[in-house]
């Protein structure tokens, strides 16, 4: 429905007073709680009670995620800001180091979501419109259980995911996955006899693996036009009767390639054992001049900066939220990917605050357009039960394009 909406601003409460100092103070802190995935309880008490002093409305769901709402509270249009909670492995305490933040999380990705909660605090929004920041839990496992949770409860007229891609940076695409474990058990034998072991046969495989990925990806340039493929976990063991071996491998598949087939693939290239799946994501690329995109750009381009348009090799949140929802989607979130998982973990807490200056503006600008009546007939209200994937194929840029590991 066309409906005519005042564009008189509404600023979070104390957005006239959220300054520089504090937001780093608050991803500072951020940084400091460890929020393994399973374990962000911790972090997640600690943004509730902060989105609740900084006028949101919020709240703790049943899986863990956070959410907090600024805004209109009868919202005729809705933005999501979907980060995570979660990090991977590997303790690295805070530090400042000048103008570096090093410390687990800080580029992937609680950078990007103190990004998100500064941004929304202090943006000023028209009538109609609110802002929902979401912070995850499990976005680094392969379960997504925070992104699963919550893909019924909101259709979003537009969302933004929480991912580095450098403050000048967006991303519009990721590829998609699978994730196999094959066990392979046999009786024990004399190392000197005529049949290999367990681990062999699992290497062996594997070998198989790579040489059909071969065939595959013959015709293709590019790691995000490619299957790619690795080990992430290998053990065996014997108890004098029976050889066990387990290899688990990670596929990162390229848009139009469905998992369900590669796993089917897979069996095919089995001559004993066992092969379980699970982790399943199909790859996503929205359209390059989105809404999101556009104002993302709109915004970088006003600091003098030419935008860079990414497509990525490994997942996100985006995988799961992106074609089910099918409104305008970009990741956006300071930080150099390349630094994801590593024990170099760091931030440049300036480019932190420029982020946060270039997603203000962007909310702000995007807001007003959700609102403004267009001149065709209005897109699907965000809370009907569905909409048209949004998704495309196309990532080539007129600006620049990369693509990174995520």
């Amino acid at each position: 429905m066309n409906i005519a909406h005042s564009t008189t601003a509404r600023p979070g409460s104390l957005a006239s007073r959220f300054t520089d100092e504090e937001s780093v103070a608050l991803l500072t802190r951020m940084v400091e709680i460890p929020s393994l995935s399973g374990q962000e309880r911790t972090l997640a008490v600690f943004m509730v009670e902060w989105l609740t002093c900084h006028g949101f409305r919020a709240e703790h769901d049943a899986v863990g995620n956070v959410i907090g709402t600024i805004g209109d509270e009868r919202p005729d249009r809705l933005i999501v800001l979907l980060g995570h909670m979660d990090t991977v492995p590997g303790d690295i305490p805070a530090r400042a180091e000048g103008d570096l933040l090093y410390g687990r999380g800080t580029v992937d990705a609680k950078g990007p979501l103190a990004t998100f909660l500064t941004a929304s605090a202090r943006a000023r929004l028209p009538d109609g419109v609110a802002i929902a920041v979401i912070g995850a839990v499990e976005e680094e496992t392969p379960t997504s259980r925070g992104a699963r949770a919550i893909i019924d409860r909101f259709r979003p007229d537009a969302c933004v995911i929480g991912e580095p891609s450098a403050w000048h940076g967006i991303t519009i695409g990721y590829k998609g996955r699978l994730v196999v474990e094959y066990t392979v058990d046999q009786p024990s034998a004399h190392s000197a006899g005529p049949h290999g072991s367990a681990p062999d046969a699992a290497l062996a495989w594997w070998a198989r693996v790579l040489a059909h990925l071969e065939t595959w990806n013959v015709d293709r340039s590019g790691s995000f036009e490619r299957i790619q493929a690795s080990i992430r976990g290998y053990e065996s063991s014997a108890d004098g009767l029976t050889d066990r071996a387990t290899l688990r491998g990670w596929f990162r598949l390229p848009p139009g390639t469905d998992p369900a087939e590669l796993e089917h693939e897979l069996r095919l290239l089995l001559h004993a054992g066992s092969l379980t799946a699970c982790g399943a994501e199909r790859a996503v690329v929205a359209e390059r001049d989105n809404a999101v995109v556009r104002h993302l750009g709109h915004a970088i381009r006003r600091r003098e900066q030419r935008p860079v348009i990414r497509v990525k090799t490994g997942t996100s949140d985006m995988n799961v939220v992106g074609p089910r929802w099918g409104c305008p989607i970009a990741a956006y979130g300071p930080g150099d990917s390349a630094l994801d998982h590593t024990p170099n973990e760091h931030i440049s807490v300036s480019e932190f605050l420029r982020a946060v200056n270039v997603l203000t503006e962007a909310l702000e600008s995007l807001a007003v357009e959700l609102v403004t009546p267009p001149s065709s007939p209005p897109g699907p209200d965000h809370r009907e039960a569905s909409r048209p994937a949004a998704a495309s194929n196309t990532t080539k840029n007129s600006d620049s394009q990369s693509t990174e590991p995520e």
